[in-house]
């Protein structure tokens, strides 16, 4: 009798340690890949388990695949491990010619920081620049520019697009591209606008004949330059989380900008995915297939493995401000939709990536607490069905992982 009882004791501790331990969700993905529609190598899936770095699901993880925005969350950790929470871009305002009774004999010149919030109509949004720059003149007496006003962008070089980029969205507002200086989104309405210093140079010259200001604009060339003011952005982290929840490309591509500037880069697209590869490498990440081309993920030359993926969300998991820029399913952002009113509503928290025949996922599963307890990745590509088919996979899979009270068949009836 004794030894009956110690052989169910022995049974009941080994069933608990393997639900626990996530033994037994190979079930789950193998459901997962032959439900969605796509073809198997198409499709990576990586869980991992933060607390002790183990794998509890996994296919085709080492698979190079098409990110589309989750690129969006690997541009962010690199940014965010450079630039530390309290970064704000500084856009400075010069004169370059001497103060005389109210003339300034010389230009205004504006130095472009790339910051991508400045006069943006999205969150955090900005002080206007346009209203500074004008006040400043106003305070300082001055009442007349001899020169012009000059917009340097020549601290970020390089094309304002990769190469890669389709040409077809080139005109689309989610197209637009990032340059040292960007106003207004780079956009008006869903078109993108291809010279934003001029709008800003035409809407700062109205706001100086408004204020009795006016602005002869002589060729003196440029001389010595004297600081009148700078523009100051909100903090990044709260650009960072308007960047993840709105998926926005121009966010993105000016973070990776940034990224390469105070790595000591010149500022371009390509210098500066050169040098987050540089990092990541260094940081010891599995790269073999990985190719960064951009920030935001609009090329299709990107290429990510949920390995790599998986190390870059563990590795960023204990910081709770990067954590925080994910959107939570069912409530915010590109997750509104996804598991509403599941058991998981605002317990998975993850970077959406959609374009023509893909759909990612990349972000945690988290505790009641809202910290990350798992790490989770999913990547398909080649999607030819049903995309809705595809998320309903997806969601099915991570409620049968995370769920200890879903009953797989179950669910599969009620589809």
């Amino acid at each position: 009798m004794i030894k009956k009882r110690i052989t169910w004791l022995l049974f009941c501790i080994l069933s608990f340690a393997v639900s626990a331990s996530g033994q037994d969700h190979s079930e789950a993905v193998a459901r997962f890949v032959k439900d969605n529609g796509i073809k198997p190598e198409s499709v990576a899936v990586k869980v991992i388990d933060i607390s002790d770095g183990k794998v509890i699901a996994s296919h085709n993880a080492g698979a190079p695949l098409v990110p589309a925005s989750i690129m969006k969350s690997v541009t962010t950790a690199a940014l965010l491990g450079e630039s530390g929470i309290d970064f704000r871009y500084q856009t400075p305002v010069y004169i370059d010619g001497p103060l005389d009774m109210g003339i300034v004999r010389g230009n205004l010149i504006v130095e472009g920081a790339c910051d991508p919030s400045l006069n943006s109509v999205n969150e955090p949004g900005s002080s206007d620049i346009v209203r500074e720059i004008t006040e400043a003149l106003r305070v300082a007496g001055i009442n007349k520019i001899e020169g012009e006003i000059i917009v340097d962008d020549s601290q970020f070089e390089g094309p304002s697009r990769p190469d890669s980029w389709m040409a077809a969205d080139f005109s689309q507002s989610y197209g637009t591209g990032s340059h040292g200086f960007n106003f207004e989104d780079n956009a008006t309405g869903r078109k993108s606008v291809e010279r934003p210093d001029r709008i800003f140079i035409n809407r700062l010259k109205a706001s100086l004949r408004n204020a009795g200001i006016s602005v002869d604009s002589k060729d003196l060339g440029e001389g010595k330059r004297k600081q009148l003011m700078q523009h100051v952005s909100h903090p990044i982290d709260e650009i960072m989380r308007s960047c993840m929840m709105r998926s926005d490309n121009l966010f993105a591509e000016s973070m990776l900008r940034t990224y390469g500037k105070l790595k000591g880069g010149d500022g371009s697209t390509e210098d500066a995915a050169s040098r987050e590869y540089k990092m990541w490498k260094k940081k010891k990440m599995p790269l073999d297939g990985v190719i960064l081309i951009d920030g935001s993920g609009l090329s299709r030359s990107n290429r990510v493995t949920a390995d790599f993926m998986g190390a870059v969300l563990t590795e960023m998991s204990g910081d709770a401000y990067y954590a925080s820029f994910f959107p939570l399913a069912g409530q915010e952002g590109t997750l509104r939709s996804f598991l509403a009113e599941s058991p998981l509503d605002s317990y998975i928290a993850m970077k959406t990536g959609s374009m023509k025949g893909i759909q990612c996922y990349a972000g945690y599963k988290l505790d009641e607490d809202y910290a990350p307890t798992h790490a989770v990745v999913i990547i398909m590509n080649d999607i030819t069905g049903s995309r809705d088919k595809a998320k309903k996979a997806a969601e099915k899979m991570l409620l049968e992982i995370f769920d200890s009270n879903i009953d797989p068949e179950e669910t599969e009836n009620n589809e």
